[in-house]
């Protein structure tokens, strides 16, 4: 009876898969197996079967045939779009601080500095760092205040040999920063149309013109009575250094080169003796 019993259960527990051919009835093959087995190797296959359809689908040109998913020209064109985006977005920031600059000056209230905001931002990798520039920032502005109260006398000497000197204009434009060596902004900041040229101010000597990665196409002109004109961020340079200019000889091109730079503009100094002297003193812009 427990033999009998045994045997039922044997039989209730183990699987045979034999393979026989059709015609001959042929046994090809036979093998005892269990339950736990068969569900294993069913497991097993159905995992083999994701794998192998998702490296398919993930790494071969398959991929390119499912509905919906994007081939390599969709892709590249929204890799596009996303540069025009991020491009358009840079324009619309650099034209919305312009004229807010624009209804700064007209309201007689001082524009914003561009140049030094992104240098702060550059460089101020903490809010630590950030109060220890706004201190040197205070106590440079206190010393050239100063230095201005007691020399007085000696700077309107300086102002007065200029007097009587023709300046030309060097571009075409709306001033949207204005000097203030005070702060640190010994220059201005004229917008310009694109391609607009810029001109020499006097007559002189081209003593640099190349690159330079913060202002880009630069180039500095000596003139007579210790004056040098800076100008900066163009797209172009015309004259190479050495080369003579006259008053109003076309030297550049206004654009936007170097990391300094936040829109089409021309950054315009003016040095008298190894001073930065305020332009609009001698120039209608």
């Amino acid at each position: 009876m427990f033999k009998q019993l045994k045997n039922k259960f044997r039989i209730r527990r183990n699987w045979r898969i034999t393979v026989r051919e059709v015609e001959t009835t042929k046994e090809l093959f036979s093998r005892n197996t269990s339950r736990g087995i068969l569900i294993f190797m069913g497991v097993f296959a159905a995992l083999l079967l994701i794998a192998a359809t998702y490296y398919v689908t993930a790494y071969s040109p398959v991929r390119y045939l499912i509905p919906g998913y994007p081939n390599k020209e969709t892709r590249a064109m929204q890799e596009a779009n996303q540069r025009r985006i991020d491009s358009l977005e840079s324009e619309v920031s650099l034209w919305a601080f312009q004229v807010n600059n624009i209804q700064r000056i007209v309201t007689g209230r001082e524009p914003i500095d561009m140049d030094s905001l992104r240098v702060m931002q550059k460089d101020s990798t903490s809010s630590l760092y950030r109060q220890l520039y706004a201190q040197k920032d205070s106590i440079l502005r206190n010393e050239v205040i100063n230095e201005e109260t007691f020399n007085i006398s000696s700077r309107n000497r300086d102002i007065e040999q200029l007097e009587g000197i023709h300046f030309f204009t060097p571009v075409k434009g709306i001033l949207t920063q204005s000097f203030n060596a005070a702060i640190g902004h010994p220059y201005v900041d004229i917008a310009a149309a694109e391609d607009e040229i810029v001109y020499s101010v006097l007559d002189g000597t081209v003593i640099s013109a190349g690159w330079n990665d913060d202002t880009g196409y630069t180039i500095q002109i000596q003139h007579k009575n210790n004056l040098v004109s800076i100008y900066k961020h163009n797209s172009r340079l015309l004259k190479k250094t050495g080369d003579r200019v006259s008053a109003g000889t076309p030297i550049a091109v206004v654009g936007d080169t170097g990391k300094l730079s936040y829109g089409i503009h021309l950054h315009f100094e003016l040095w008298h003796n190894g001073e930065a002297i305020d332009p609009t003193e001698y120039i209608k812009f």
